[in-house]
């Protein structure tokens, strides 16, 4: 294989790839550098003796993450209040392009962080990209028999935790309308109006920006923290409507800087989750 087809190949993947290192990461400028570096092996290597082209590069794009995860376990662990994936601005052609859908939504996101680094590595390979579990065996180097029971166990947790979506995107749109026109008016009670009984809101400042220590739950205490939030800033705001995630959601800017990121869970016509990212170093690609 010539070096412009060993290219060509490796771009034909490249969607994929980033698609398992930042469902494995949450994270955009680690998923990014991990891409380069098996950009760099798959380079250097001699690709006529490769059979499987997209084996071989999620084979080492899967070891890279669950290497990171290994030496990242300690932030995490000490990290200050709830852990939110960086924000991933999409827009149509790149939600087309990233056939991870759903699976890149912040709310799948914060529910695999609850799995173990190698659970979320065999969840993803037989379930997003059907791999066969002697095939995921060679690649997290366990057995088949182990790599079918993490499977097993995995599977099992996602299916009572996966969130459930509202896919009518012109309904979203209309209740992000509507969430944006209650905080510009001030009224708490039409912005509660728009949040599910039992709502949540889960805020993080890494320690780094004043946000919510823990969760907030129910639709009256949230809709009175972003109230609290905006009378403060009133006349500073500036919300500009995004696609983070594959979900609705909007920037949300102070006096001209990026001030935080935020998206939404809709389920059954009301607002569920809500993540609110501003954290400034998770923030930093999208300045």
């Amino acid at each position: 294989m010539s070096r412009k087809e060993a290219l060509k190949e490796f771009e034909r993947h490249r969607s994929d790839l980033f698609g398992l290192a930042y469902s494995m990461l949450g994270s955009v400028a680690v998923s990014n550098d991990i891409i380069q570096e098996a950009y760099i092996r798959w380079h250097n290597t001699e690709t006529d003796d490769i059979r499987s082209p997209k084996a071989y590069l999620h084979t080492i794009v899967s070891r890279l993450c669950l290497d990171e995860l290994k030496s990242a376990r300690n932030n995490r662990e000490t990290y200050v209040g709830p852990w939110l994936p960086e924000p991933l601005v999409t827009t149509s052609d790149a939600q087309q392009r990233l056939e991870v859908s759903e699976l890149i939504s912040t709310a799948f996101l914060v529910m695999l962080e609850s799995l173990s680094p190698v659970e979320r590595a065999v969840y993803l390979l037989r379930e997003l990209f059907g791999y066969e579990y002697a095939e995921i065996s060679d690649i997290i180097n366990k057995s088949e028999a182990n790599c079918r029971k993490i499977a097993q166990r995995a599977r099992e947790y996602v299916k009572l935790q996966r969130p459930r979506f509202s896919p009518d995107k012109e309904k979203q749109h209309e209740l992000l309308q509507s969430f944006k026109k209650a905080i510009a008016r001030g009224d708490v009670d039409q912005l509660k109006e728009l949040l599910a009984e039992e709502a949540v809101l889960y805020s993080d400042g890494g320690g780094k920006r004043t946000a919510a220590r823990k969760p907030i739950y129910g639709d009256d205490k949230i809709s009175r923290f972003i109230m609290g939030i905006a009378s403060k800033e009133r006349g500073n705001f500036d919300i500009s409507p995004k696609i983070i995630n594959n979900l609705p959601g909007f920037s949300v800017s102070v006096n001209d800087e990026l001030h935080g990121i935020w998206s939404f869970h809709i389920h059954e016509g009301k607002i569920s989750n809500i993540y609110v990212v501003l954290n400034p170093d998770k923030l930093r690609h999208l300045d």
